[in-house]
C-alpha cells in the first residue's frame, strides 16, 4: 500500500505504554467514544495513536459514506501504522472499536505487540449468532483483553460464555451495555461510569504486560 497513514497522537511519547486505536467500521477516530476513552487513557499515562482506514479518510475528504474497505486492505493498512509507529513493540498495544479492534486481534501475532484491546468485539452479527468470527481467537498468542457490554448484540455475556477463546484472552464486562458499552437508565449505572470502567481494564491490563 502506497503512502503514509496520517495518524494523530495524544499523550507523551515517554509513556511506558503506547496503544494505537482504530475506529470501528461506522464512525471516525475522532467520534465521541474515541474521543473520550482516547482522553481518559491519556490522563492515566498512556499514549494514544489514533489513525484512519483509507475509506474513512476518502469519507472525511467527500463527505460521502463509503462501506469498510475489503478485509487486505484493513489488515495492510494496520500492519503498515504498526511500522510508522516506531515504539519498541514490547510497550505498544493495538486495537480498536468493534471493526477495528476485529481487524487488529488478526494481525496481532503477525505484528509481534505487547498486547491487543478490543473496544466491543464483533463476535457475529447482529441476528446471526451462528456466523462467528472466533476462530482465530481460538489460537490467538497475544495477551488480549476484550472489553464488552453485557447486552451487546454481537456478542452478549450469555452468548460468549460459550466460545472457545485462547487462554490469552481476558474478558471485562460493561453493566448492562450495549455495543458502545451505553447501558439502560433501569441498570442504574451511567455511560460515563461504563466508559470509565473500561478505561481503568485498559490500564490495568497494560500495567501487566
Amino acid at each position: 500500500m502506497a503512502g503514509k497513514i496520517h495518524q494523530t497522537s495524544d499523550g507523551s511519547k515517554r509513556a511506558k505504554h503506547t496503544l494505537i486505536l482504530a475506529h470501528g467500521a461506522g464512525a471516525a477516530m475522532d467520534s465521541d467514544f474515541m474521543n473520550v476513552v482516547t482522553e481518559g487513557l491519556v490522563v492515566e499515562g498512556l499514549q494514544v495513536v489514533r489513525f484512519e482506514f483509507p475509506y474513512m479518510e476518502q469519507r472525511r475528504k467527500t463527505g460521502g459514506k463509503r462501506p469498510p474497505d475489503r478485509e487486505p486492505v484493513l489488515r495492510d493498512t494496520w500492519l503498515q501504522v504498526v511500522d510508522q509507529v516506531k515504539n519498541d513493540r514490547k510497550r505498544l498495544l493495538i486495537g480498536g472499536k468493534s471493526m477495528g479492534g476485529r481487524i487488529a486481534s488478526l494481525i496481532a501475532d503477525e505484528a509481534n505487540v505487547a498486547g491487543l484491546v478490543c473496544l466491543g468485539y464483533p463476535f457475529h452479527p447482529p441476528g446471526k449468532p451462528d456466523k462467528l468470527r472466533v476462530d482465530h481467537l481460538q489460537s490467538l498468542r497475544t495477551p488480549t483483553l476484550i472489553l464488552q457490554g453485557e447486552r451487546d448484540p454481537f456478542g452478549n455475556r450469555e452468548q460468549v460464555a460459550g466460545y472457545p477463546l485462547s487462554k490469552t484472552v481476558q474478558l471485562h464486562w460493561l453493566t448492562d451495555g450495549e455495543h458502545s458499552f451505553k447501558p439502560r437508565k433501569s441498570s442504574g449505572v451511567s455511560l460515563e461510569e461504563n466508559l470509565a470502567d473500561a478505561v481503568q481494564a485498559v490500564v490495568s491490563f497494560a500495567s501487566q504486560l
